[in-house]
């Protein structure tokens, strides 16, 4: 483990360098701070646009399920791939031609003051939820690499997750989701090799897994596997393509960069949804019995398939490096949603209220009171983390989806279809989100899978993945047809004579038609990306080079070799374009 150790410290100077060399890009204003100002290239977008749908939740808790249940994980990322798509095809450019700082400034611009209010805190409430859940797959994990604690793990990470978030804010986050995705590529790209190569190859990986590939265990209804796939499309584009999730858009320096932030996270998507889980699908042919090798994680067990595969198949050193991509996951979820928490705090509670009291304070000020917040929201996340540690009877994947249909897709479905429905009524959102969680309830409570299975007649009794399957199907269904359709017939109920919102209603979307176009001083603002990152990446690039010296066979040096002199290219070509003149 000495190496592992290592390996795992020079990340956490690393990330912990981005953190100083960005933090001066962010202390002019809150804009600075929330969304680099709004003037980030489109490939640093796309980074940070991939990291947000990808956690170590990835590698722990969807690695367990490819591991049981085969092909059928990867049409959950497939989902998000076409969400993705959609993003470059429509919602992307439209989100930054929104011209604000939050979203949550979105949402007043489109539904009213009350409205983002109600969603600021509802908003925030469920980030704290949903990146409690990340850092709990990272505790998982962690906890069982160092035979540590899982809480300790889920204390020291939180704790360096507020660093980079409270003193560089967007700057930080964003240049420390593009060196997390080299980390996260070159690992899965080297694991997956080998994994092919140990097993024989792409056809006897499909061959020789030990159920059906493509169904998996358990299924007695392939028709679930279909449906659960066509459901999970719509799902994804309303979690990802909302104005909630707008802010990773509105880092982008105009319209164009970020329409090719959205295509450059549906390639990567792509490509990920497959390379991912290549190592757990070998896992199941080459080390079937993995899943007992910790059952002190009881129902969790399975989630550590993929350091089983590490530990038996891959040079040493390769665990610390994929710790410090589960790092790099975890962590870019996390701060990504810190820094969102305290531009929504500031500029759609803190301000107002502050201008309620007609007290008026200067940038300054509500800059400092942004890191208050990121610090405390990070303590927050950290206290959810524990409390879902607790809960050992549900799967990680179980949690994830869990968390997701339930609450996320009721509270985003006016976010989403509010961009289309132009006309409706100010209580029309807040409502649609109080009926979509009664939905949630009752499919939860009453209309359960096995009660549709009895109306619908169903021969065999169901399994408990046909159950869970079933369900999230059921759910998504009836916010499709009842939440969507509520809030979409409010139209009816609207009275343009009563909408003191009107003309900063016509205005929003008068501007998200408008394309943006940097302004002249843009390209200061793109050699220093370029220049401060291609320096990070190199670094990177020569540390991974250094693990060639790490006592393993030829094959195992070569590994590093090879993942070294991919992230060092991409690091000279960083620092050669920002010597040139910006393009």
């Amino acid at each position: 483990m000495f190496y592992e150790y290592i390996v795992i410290v020079g990340y956490f100077l690393l990330i912990l360098g981005i953190g100083f060399a960005f933090s001066k890009m962010a202390k002019n204003s809150t804009s600075d701070y929330f969304r680099g100002g709004g003037r980030m290239l489109w490939w640093m977008v796309g980074s940070t646009a991939f990291m947000a749908q990808f956690s170590a939740w990835t590698f722990t808790g969807a690695a367990g399920k490819a591991f049981t249940d085969g092909f059928s994980i990867s049409l959950v990322f497939f989902a998000n791939t076409f969400a993705y798509f959609c993003g470059w095809a429509y919602f992307s450019a439209r989100f930054r031609q929104m011209r604000v700082d939050t979203p949550t400034e979105g949402i007043k611009r489109r539904f009213g003051r009350s409205n983002e209010t109600f969603f600021a805190w509802a908003l925030i409430v469920f980030s704290f939820i949903n990146a409690g859940v990340w850092l709990n797959a990272l505790g998982v994990f962690t906890s069982v690499v160092f035979d540590a604690d899982i809480s300790v793990t889920i204390i020291a990470t939180g704790l360096a997750v507020l660093f980079v978030s409270v003193l560089s804010g967007a700057w930080g986050v964003v240049a420390s989701d593009f060196v997390q995705t080299l980390i996260v590529a070159v690992i899965s790209i080297a694991c997956a090799i080998v994994a092919l190569i140990k097993v024989g190859g792409p056809v006897a990986l499909v061959t020789q897994f030990p159920s059906d590939f493509m169904m998996g265990p358990d299924m007695n209804y392939g028709v679930l596997l279909v449906g659960t796939f066509v459901f999970f499309l719509a799902k994804q584009l309303i979690t990802i393509m909302n104005i909630h999730d707008s802010f990773r858009f509105l880092n982008a320096k105009d319209s164009d960069n970020a329409r090719k932030a959205a295509l450059l996270a549906m390639i990567l998507m792509a490509a990920g949804s497959i390379i991912w889980f290549i190592p757990p699908w070998a896992a199941a042919i080459l080390y079937p019995d993995a899943a007992a090798a910790y059952p002190e994680l009881g129902n969790k067990a399975a989630d550590a398939v993929y350091l089983v595969f590490t530990r038996n198949a891959m040079p040493i050193g390769t665990v610390g490096l994929l710790l410090a991509g589960l790092f790099a996951a975890s962590m870019s979820s996390m701060d990504s949603a810190l820094n969102k928490n305290a531009g929504i705090f500031v500029r759609s509670i803190y301000q107002p209220w502050l201008s309620q009291r007609k007290q008026y304070v200067d940038d300054k000020h509500l800059l400092k009171v942004s890191r208050l917040i990121s610090f405390i929201s990070g303590i927050l996340v950290i206290v959810v983390a524990l409390f879902f540690k607790s809960l050992t009877q549900l799967s990680l994947f179980e949690l994830m989806m869990s968390v997701s249909t339930m609450i996320q897709v009721p509270l985003l479905i006016p976010l989403i279809f509010g961009l289309f429905i132009q006309k409706t009524p100010k209580w029309a959102p807040w409502v649609t989100v109080a009926l979509g969680l009664f939905v949630s309830w009752f499919v939860m409570n009453v209309f359960t899978p096995n009660v549709f299975a009895d109306i619908i007649g169903l021969d065999q009794a169901l399994t408990r993945r046909e159950y869970i399957d079933l369900n999230l199907m059921i759910t998504i269904a009836a916010h499709l047809v009842i939440t969507a359709g509520f809030f979409c017939s409010t139209t009816l109920f609207y009275n343009e004579a009563t909408d003191e919102y009107r003309v900063e209603r016509e205005a929003f979307f008068n501007d998200v038609e408008t394309p943006f176009i940097a302004d002249a001083e843009q390209g200061d603002y793109d050699r220093h990306q370029r220049d401060k990152l291609g320096a990070m990446v190199l670094i990177m690039g020569v540390g991974v080079l250094l693990m060639c010296l790490i006592p393993n066979p030829l094959w195992g040096r070569l590994v590093f070799v090879g993942c070294a002199m991919t992230i060092l290219t991409i690091g000279l070509l960083l620092k050669r374009s920002a010597r040139q003149r910006t393009i």
